[in-house]
């Protein structure tokens, strides 16, 4: 099991935060609750969908990879 206080942790945390984020700005009333701000503490919801749209091929890639690495490799 992958803790949060390993480098893995982190990785994992990431990058299931950013598709998390990316699928919740497709629903449209997550969409207008939680990444309307684009700024202080809730803009981080909205920066990570951004991210999970507009780099969704790299962050796919990534979590395959990460999937592989944990299942497999650790």
């Amino acid at each position: 099991m992958t803790n949060m206080y390993s480098f893995d942790g982190i990785l994992v945390f990431g990058l299931l935060f950013i598709c998390t984020c990316a699928y919740l700005k497709k629903v449209p009333r997550l969409n207008n609750w939680l990444l309307s701000e684009k700024k202080g503490v809730w803009g981080v919801f909205y920066k990570a969908a951004v991210i999970g749209t507009r780099l969704h091929v790299a962050v796919a890639m990534c979590c395959l990879s990460m999937a592989f690495y944990v299942l497999f490799i650790k």
